[in-house]
């Protein structure tokens, strides 16, 4: 009997801290990523704010878990959607994220950049591809 892996998309709605929201979602994307399904993260609206670089933490009590997104590649999370929009509409850029990467076993282990900068239109139609959408 083969096994069906299904295309699981995680939205990432909602700034980093303040709610457990982001590292939630973090987790368990990095346990979907283990168990070898079909990883997505997407970012807009407030999430975008969860890859910024530089997070300071310090004032609001929580651990900075941030850093942890550089280990997506680790589990073969290569797609990292973030909507063109939501950055600009907070005043950011793709410069003021942090820049994940994987390697490309079949280029030499070639660094590959994760994150793919999509508009509202494209992520829409990215999360009507998915067999499973989860929002946090």
């Amino acid at each position: 009997m083969s096994e069906t892996i299904k295309n699981f998309l995680y939205l990432n709605r909602r700034a980093p801290y303040g709610t457990i929201y982001a590292w939630e979602s973090l987790e368990v994307v990095l346990i979907g990523a283990a168990f070898d399904q079909d990883v997505s993260l997407a970012f807009l609206d407030d999430g975008v704010f969860q890859l910024t670089k530089g997070q300071d933490t310090a004032a609001v009590g929580m651990k900075n878990f941030s850093p942890t997104y550089a280990a997506l590649g680790d589990y073969e999370v290569k797609k990292v959607y973030i909507e063109k929009e939501s950055l600009e509409e907070r005043g950011l850029s793709l410069d003021d994220l942090q820049h994940l990467t994987w390697e490309d076993e079949d280029d030499d282990y070639a660094e590959k950049d994760s994150i793919h900068l999509v508009t509202r239109a494209e992520m829409a139609a990215i999360m009507d591809g998915a067999d499973v959408v989860f929002s946090f």
